[in-house]
Order: C-alpha cells, then sequence, then structure tokens
C-alpha cells in the first residue's frame, strides 16, 4: 500500500471520530473526495428530483470529474487534517 493510500484510509478513519459532525457543505465536499479518490469520476444514474441527499452527492461528486484519483485523495486528507487539528 502506498503511503497516500495510507494517510487516505487513516483520514477515512479520522472523519468517523471527528468530536463534531462538520457542516453540510464540508460533509459534502468529503464524499464527493472521497468517492472521487476511491472510485474515480461519477457514475450511474443521477437520483430523482426528490432526493435532496441523494441529489446534492451526485453533483458534488460529479464536479470533480477529470481530477485524479490521487489528487483526490491528497485533497481529502488535507481536508480531513484541517478538521482534526
Amino acid at each position: 500500500m502506498t503511503d497516500l493510500k495510507a494517510a487516505f484510509e487513516q483520514a477515512k478513519q479520522d472523519v468517523q471520530a471527528l468530536p463534531e459532525r462538520p457542516d453540510n457543505d464540508t460533509l459534502l465536499r468529503l464524499y464527493a473526495l472521497y468517492k472521487q479518490g476511491s472510485e474515480g469520476d461519477v457514475s450511474g444514474a443521477k437520483p430523482g428530483f426528490f432526493d435532496f441527499v441523494g441529489t446534492a452527492k451526485y453533483e458534488a461528486w460529479a464536479k470533480l470529474k477529470g481530477t485524479s484519483q490521487d489528487e483526490a485523495m491528497k485533497k481529502y486528507v488535507d481536508l480531513v487534517k484541517k478538521l482534526t487539528a
């Protein structure tokens, strides 16, 4: 496992242990960066109109289309570091 992947996995665990829940915008950013880092560009159908949370998640992830998985992992790790500092 590379150092980046190890840091990414550690950041994933650190997020789950945060003492306070981040605001919704930060949660969406975390979600999108995690999905981009772990799966790559957005895939699947966009959720239906009345699935507001699902649609927000999908759109946040879609905004990162074209971002490399390594770059998304780095940004995810950096964001988690800011939240845990």
